[in-house]
């Protein structure tokens, strides 16, 4: 080992799905929404000055954070905007969980926490999921330094009902809690209404799934005024200039679009139930999912057999070779045709 390696800062990464450059592919690996933006995207992007693009993006991101609280009914100041909730998450970690006390999260959830509580040198403990992937509130009722667990949980797609969710924030009012809500617009109930109840909750959303908008990296948090104000400060202690003009414009014109975000999530919904139907049909079993995705396994094919099969015929989809999970394959829901071709597939691999 080389002498300045031994002060090199050593993590096991986050592992990101596939992106694979071939044509002709079907992507059910990423979560990604199987529809465009919003019309009113594309035209701000029309709109755009070229000229302004020399001159720095606005450091407070203050379009785009009106136009979020405009749309929650919450102060600008409640809002903390990130380039993608994983930057959000990421200050997050920074700024809250700074304690001696170990955080907590599931077991099975977002595989980048355990990464940024490494890279942070924050302690941590995880808590197992019930046998049927679902989170034991009394597991979160012990001594820590904070609380974060995504709500509809990733990778299995559960719901954890509100009630639950506001149970473990009342049992833990000297820790921030985060509840992580990228896939919550697909039928779960947000914790938002709870930010004005209790002052140590950190809600985090993304445009990348419900919006459409993953390629353009827009996430937030909203919070007590407090709370936002640290999450600022760390910001600008770290990088001022977060955010491009480009993507706050798009971000604006996508959170203004009520009308069309309701159109493709409800479109997502009803696919995902027919999913949910044919996927039984064929024997596979899985949670109940409020996401864009299910989370599922065939107690007579291997899912790394399955997975590798899909693969071969250009159809992806998310293996996890990880312990209580390595049976199941977490499958994005895509258009209706691109759903058909998927089910053809596993007709003609079961048959």
């Amino acid at each position: 080992m080389s002498g300045w390696e031994k002060y090199v800062r050593r993590v096991t990464p986050y592992t990101p799905g596939e992106q694979p450059k071939i044509k002709d592919k079907i992507k059910l690996n990423t979560n990604e929404n199987p529809y465009p933006p919003s019309p009113k995207v594309e035209q701000a992007i029309k709109e755009l000055e070229i000229d302004a693009m020399r001159m720095y993006p606005d450091p407070a991101v203050s379009d785009l954070v009106d136009a979020i609280a405009n749309y929650y009914r919450v102060k600008p100041s409640q809002v903390f905007v990130g380039v993608g909730s994983d930057d959000v998450l990421a200050m997050s970690f920074m700024t809250f969980f700074n304690s001696d006390k170990p955080i907590l999260f599931p077991d099975i959830t977002y595989s980048f926490y355990d990464v940024w509580a490494d890279v942070f040198r924050i302690p941590y403990e995880t808590k197992a999921l019930t046998d049927d992937f679902k989170i034991c509130v009394e597991d979160y009722k012990t001594d820590n330094g904070g609380i974060i667990f995504p709500n509809p949980n990733a990778p299995t797609g559960a719901e954890l009902p509100l009630e639950k969710v506001e149970e473990i924030i009342a049992a833990n009012p000297d820790v921030t809690v985060i509840v992580d809500e990228a896939y919550v617009d697909f039928g779960a109930k947000s914790a938002l209404p709870l930010v004005e109840k209790y002052d140590n909750l950190l809600v985090v959303q993304t445009m990348s799934k419900s919006r459409s908008m993953a390629g353009m990296r827009i996430g937030w948090a909203i919070g007590n005024e407090k709370m936002i104000g640290y999450l600022n400060d760390v910001k600008y202690s770290f990088n001022s200039y977060t955010m491009n003009r480009t993507s706050i414009a798009m971000g604006v014109a996508a959170m203004n679009d009520r009308e069309y975000f309701e159109e493709t999530t409800k479109k997502i919904v009803a696919t995902r139930q027919k999913t949910k139907e044919r996927l039984k049909k064929l024997g596979f079993v899985f949670p109940d999912s409020k996401s864009n995705f299910i989370f599922a396994s065939h107690p007579k094919y291997e899912a790394k057999k399955l997975f590798e099969a899909l693969k071969e015929a250009h159809i992806y989809v998310r293996y996890f070779d990880k312990p209580r999970i390595n049976e199941y394959l977490r499958i994005t829901i895509g258009t209706d045709e691109e759903m058909e071709k998927f089910f053809a597939f596993l007709e003609d691999y079961m048959s």
